[in-house]
């Protein structure tokens, strides 16, 4: 399992969001490149980056702070927030990026993630955030009818390289990892599954490798990494 330190850019800087609200930004760090140095530091050796204005706007937003990131460091960064044409995943993994997340652009353009994971294969990544089990899109602004389990399903055997589930209710609340949704996309699907939202400490990383069924791929750490609540020596120790 690998471990992602999470970088979400608001306005420039690195915050953290409660629930996916923008009006609930707790900022952590004016300097995201800082930031990315920092997890680096720490021991951690991919970060995962999104441009939350650019989710919320439909179009990359925070071009100057990812740049800055992918200049500061040598390691792989994934990004999400905001891309949702070709043109914009060339771009990206142009300037260095090692695989885009797309969110909404898997549930209202699938062709789209088709097409981009045929012309850069293991560099696409689609984005499954839920509430109550359902997709939602536009900066989870938006609510959709399609359950998380069929999003996963429609885009089995067709080179995405991972699967970012979300549960929104839990996102930067701390209150533990939705271990049965992420079981149950992992389950139904061959492609690798990344867990994000509510890991709260290392016991949830400890949780998702011992699940039964297919493995956990990876898991983002947010909130609880920066508040302190997740040590990086316990978060790697959880690893076994």
């Amino acid at each position: 399992m690998k471990l992602y330190p999470a970088i979400d850019l608001k306005d420039g800087q690195c915050v953290r969001l409660l629930h996916g609200d923008m009006s609930k930004a707790t900022r952590y760090n004016e300097d995201p490149a800082d930031q990315a140095r920092r997890f680096i530091a720490m021991g951690f050796d991919a970060l995962h980056v999104v441009d939350l204005d650019g989710a919320f706007g439909g179009v990359s937003m925070n071009h100057n702070a990812v740049n800055a990131i992918l200049d500061a460091v040598n390691a792989p960064v994934q990004l999400g927030g905001g891309i949702r044409d070709l043109g914009a995943i060339e771009r990206w993994l142009d300037a260095g990026v090692s695989r885009v997340i797309l969110g909404t652009a898997a549930v209202r353009d699938p062709d789209l993630v088709r097409a981009a994971a045929r012309e850069f294969p293991d560099q696409v990544a689609v984005g499954v955030d839920a509430r109550d089990g359902l997709v939602a899109v536009q900066g989870w602004a938006e609510a959709t009818s399609m359950s998380a389990v069929d999003l996963a399903k429609a885009f089995e055997g067709c080179g995405v390289s991972a699967l970012i589930v979300t549960d929104i209710a839990r996102d930067g609340a701390k209150t533990g990892v939705n271990v049965e949704l992420t079981g149950a996309l992992a389950d139904a699907v061959s492609i690798p599954v990344i867990a994000s939202g509510g890991v709260s400490g290392a016991e949830d990383i400890r949780r998702l490798r011992a699940r039964p069924g297919r493995p956990i791929a990876g898991a983002i750490l947010g909130r609880a990494l920066y508040d302190g609540d997740l040590v990086p020596a316990d978060a790697f120790a959880a690893l076994g």
